[in-house]
């Protein structure tokens, strides 16, 4: 069957069908090919690039420009997934005007087809305002990074009684704001599903459980590329960083011993023309060796 371009009503479809939604992060061209070819139905361009890609030691550093310049490069790469652009921190908290004008850039600029942005009851009028614009949203609620400081750490969120009832009211309040789906990110799985069955928009789950209309992942994660922690959330499907190590040492160590580049990687002149070359090169002063006369003798004055 041939593959169509995701839409919203196709996510809302396979909820209503019972069938999981896939999503995972892509950050550059080349992974959004490989991503995409795979046959993923959303790709989020996630403001966690500011850990994996860019090297921050938080989500918190990543601006504006940068999250629309891995857009783009994800957009170029990608014929089929629906893209999601990552709002990154303070680019919707200030007003709902800064809100849909930035929200505005990952699909005039980017290239993306819905925007995500953290929080629950507290930014429904600010999801409101964006989805006013005509602009889609995803929400995010539980463990939301852009708060962790708030949060006290990395921490399950929804473990009482109290707090799931939140995470309820949370995801209701973004879903008659008009989110089209709601990340559900390190809450209990039991809560997860209940959630997600109290909705009629689909819940995607990182670190929700399996009650989740959908999963994503982080691209380097699954993948094993990236190793300065792996979350429990996590599943690694690969692990490429050995790899990659291992591979990059083989080249240092064919450089040094030069047994790397063979003539096989190596491109030839014929034997007349480059002999044509000697004798050109040696009447204008050259050296045998290739070293220009003066160069020599201006080395020798250095040194």
């Amino acid at each position: 069957m041939d593959r169509k371009k995701v839409t919203i009503p196709a996510l809302h479809a396979k909820k209503q069908r019972g069938e999981p939604i896939t999503m995972i992060t892509a950050y550059d061209y080349p992974g959004a090919l490989a991503v995409d070819e795979a046959g993923v139905d959303l790709i989020l361009v996630g403001d966690s690039l500011g850990m994996v890609v860019l090297g921050y030691d938080s989500t918190v550093p990543v601006t504006m420009d940068e999250m629309i310049i891995h857009t783009a490069a994800v957009k170029r790469g990608t014929k089929f997934a629906h893209i999601v652009g990552d709002m990154p921190f303070l680019s919707y908290q200030a007003d709902a005007r800064e809100a849909i004008r930035n929200a505005g850039r990952f699909l005039k600029e980017g290239g993306a087809d819905s925007v995500k942005l953290e929080g629950g009851a507290a930014m429904a009028p600010i999801v409101k305002a964006i989805v006013d614009a005509g602009i889609a949203v995803m929400g995010h609620i539980g463990l939301t990074p852009q708060s962790v400081s708030k949060l006290g750490g990395y921490r399950v969120q929804g473990k009482t009684a109290g707090a799931a009832q939140q995470l309820l009211e949370d995801a209701r309040a973004l879903q008659e704001a008009g989110a089209y789906a709601i990340v559900l990110e390190t809450t209990p799985d039991r809560v997860s599903e209940f959630v997600s069955k109290q909705l009629s928009i689909p819940t995607i789950g990182i670190g929700g459980g399996a009650g989740c209309d959908g999963q994503v992942l982080v691209f380097h994660d699954l993948l094993g590329y990236f190793d300065r922690f792996s979350p429990k959330h996590n599943k690694r499907y690969a692990n490429l960083k050995p790899i990659i190590v291992e591979a990059v040492k083989q080249y240092v160590d064919e450089v040094h011993t030069r047994a790397f580049p063979t003539a096989e990687n190596s491109f030839a002149i014929d034997d007349a023309e480059f002999e044509a070359f000697v004798q050109q090169a040696r009447s204008a002063g050259a050296r045998p060796d290739g070293q220009r006369a003066e160069e020599g003798e201006a080395l020798g004055k250095i040194y």
